[in-house]
């Protein structure tokens, strides 16, 4: 995140291995495979790539893990919010929207990178209107749409009962958010939500993703990009 006067901080990484046709499915924070010191060079990264180009706003930096390696390398920057920022807004608690209309206006980030704590492990699933076995999009009304909730869980939608799901866009209908003090509780928490929330009337990728988060490689892990295609032919 940057300012029009030289500022520039980071807020952490996110780590958006599993992915469908190079779509996330789910990120989470912090990145249960690198160390601190990798951890630091990273953001460290980001932060001098945007002062480099006077970046004055929020934004995301991706890079490419190899794991085997130890190294990382340079893929794109998305210069807006990003679908998955609730993750980084959880951990850091810093409402990013507000501060990418405030930088726009031209204020000074009052935020130093001293000032940020990262506290305990977020994890967010991107629910969308699909089939779970085919992937094939699923338009269709919504007869009956339950909104998980409770300790920890965050939900960011715009759909409700009778809601009728257009063909036209992307099938993405609501995120789950959930909080908690380590990845193992996190993963525990998601389990909850996801099988608390109910969408009737047309199908979704909940069922796909109680699979992934219960898979002993996702729980362990151990795993790549290719996860999906490679646990889940």
């Amino acid at each position: 995140m940057g300012d029009k006067h030289g500022n520039v901080i980071h807020l952490g990484e996110r780590d958006c291995t599993v992915q469908r046709r190079f779509q996330k499915l789910i990120e989470e924070s912090p990145c249960p495979v690198i160390s601190p010191e990798k951890r630091k060079e990273v953001c460290d990264a980001a932060v001098n790539l945007a002062k480099h180009v006077n970046y004055d706003s929020v934004g995301t930096v991706e890079f490419l893990y190899d794991q085997d390696e130890d190294k990382f390398y340079f893929m794109e920057m998305n210069t807006r919010i990003q679908v998955e920022h609730p993750v980084t807004e959880e951990r850091t608690g810093i409402d990013l929207i507000s501060w990418q209309i405030r930088v726009a206006e031209g204020e000074k980030l009052t935020i130093k990178q001293e000032d940020i704590s990262f506290r305990g492990h977020t994890m967010e699933c991107r629910i969308n209107a699909e089939d779970p076995e085919t992937s094939m999009p699923c338009p269709g009304q919504i007869d009956h749409y339950h909104r998980p909730a409770g300790i920890g869980v965050r939900i960011d939608d715009f759909i409700y009962s009778g809601y009728k799901v257009p063909p036209f866009y992307d099938s993405m209908l609501a995120k789950i958010i959930v909080s908690a003090p380590t990845r193992e509780e996190c993963i525990k928490r998601m389990n909850r939500a996801l099988n608390e929330m109910v969408i009737e009337g047309i199908k979704t990728n909940k069922k796909l993703h109680l699979s992934i988060i219960n898979h002993k490689d996702f729980v362990g892990n151990n795993y790549a990009t290719h996860f999906l295609t490679t646990k889940f032919k």
